[in-house]
């Protein structure tokens, strides 16, 4: 049986304050139920609609399906060992769920970026990519070997994770974390890297190459869709005695998808910002706010998952009419 531990001092005031553990449950359940319905819709009216996939319609189920998976593998984890329910895996277990944390973490990133950068790639086209009846049913090659990509490699930069962990006889070696994947030991389970320096190295490694280039790219094509946007709103009227009146008609439609993405992306960098302030104050200063500032952290790390879906539910018509349908049986009107 294994040993009795304490919890984090963290979790301690979260559960100890009911405004911190309403926010927090409502986040979780914001970030269940919302991810569940824009894959239930979105993924619904793909698998109707027999004239044409909108490739756009899948990078969403993917994304959404990414942080679905993280919110029910962690943060609803975080949510019941808040409740009280200390639950501590074995050394083996520990290797399994450190990985798959590390791996789901990852992916969400890139499906994130994978958004903008197809409305980047969108934008510069004469028409919208999509699969007609005469070919093959499905989203096009390209689409299905980028998702492939971004789940495979990320299984593979997650090895180390299922490798370095173990199951700790402490809640509170919290000195080293991956800045997006983990902020205080869960379920027991730490890091047991060789070294610091190895483990620094993995943790420096994940910020650089899941953090910063991936909110670098963001900005980029976020930046080159909105020049783009604004190329063709000059060009209008020319444009529509040319062959590219398809691609201006849509301008409208574009700049609302542009306005979602740029609000994501937004999001997500002001999660992740914090997220990374509130930590690294933690680990270099260790002051008299530090367990308000790993509280923050903890916010933060959902904040995104949580309140995406409703960022996406203001741009896409299907998911705003599903929603309104809810709303209307909920509180019918006359």
């Amino acid at each position: 049986m294994a040993p009795q531990r304490k919890p984090s001092s963290v979790s301690q005031s979260i559960a100890s304050s009911p405004f911190y553990f309403a926010l927090y449950v409502i986040l979780v359940l914001l970030g269940n139920v919302g991810n569940t319905t824009v894959i239930g819709v979105v993924g619904e009216s793909l698998l109707r609609e027999t004239g044409v996939v909108r490739s756009s319609d899948v990078i969403l189920v993917n994304m959404a399906f990414s942080n679905l998976m993280v919110s029910l593998v962690r943060n609803t984890v975080v949510m019941v060992s808040d409740l009280g329910v200390e639950i501590f895996l074995s050394r083996d277990m520990c290797h399994l769920m450190m990985g798959i944390w590390v791996w789901l973490r990852s992916a969400n990133v890139w499906s994130t970026f994978f958004l903008s950068a197809f409305h980047f790639q969108t934008l510069r086209r004469v028409a919208p990519p999509v699969i007609s009846l005469h070919g093959p049913r499905g989203p096009p090659r390209s689409l299905i070997l980028g998702f492939g990509l971004i789940w495979s490699l990320n299984l593979i930069y997650a090895i180390p994770a299922f490798i370095f962990s173990k199951n700790g006889d402490e809640n509170s070696t919290e000195t080293l974390m991956l800045v997006s994947s983990t902020t205080r030991p869960l379920m027991g389970c730490i890091w047991d890297f060789p070294s610091a320096y190895s483990g620094l190295a993995f943790a420096t490694s994940s910020m650089v190459i899941h953090e910063s280039i991936p909110i670098c790219l963001m900005n980029i094509t976020n930046l080159g869709s909105l020049l783009t946007l604004y190329a063709h709103g000059h060009t209008r009227n020319a444009a529509n005695k040319s062959q590219d009146a398809p691609v201006v008609t849509r301008i409208p439609a574009e700049r609302r998808a542009a306005k979602v993405i740029l609000a994501l992306n937004v999001l997500f960098i002001s999660s992740w910002g914090t997220n990374v302030i509130s930590v690294n104050y933690f680990n270099y200063n260790r002051g008299s706010s530090t367990e308000f500032l790993l509280i923050i952290a903890r916010f933060a790390n959902m904040s995104f998952i949580a309140l995406s879906p409703i960022v996406l539910a203001m741009g896409h018509r299907k998911l705003r009419a599903f929603i309104k349908s809810i709303l209307s049986h909920l509180y019918p009107f006359g």
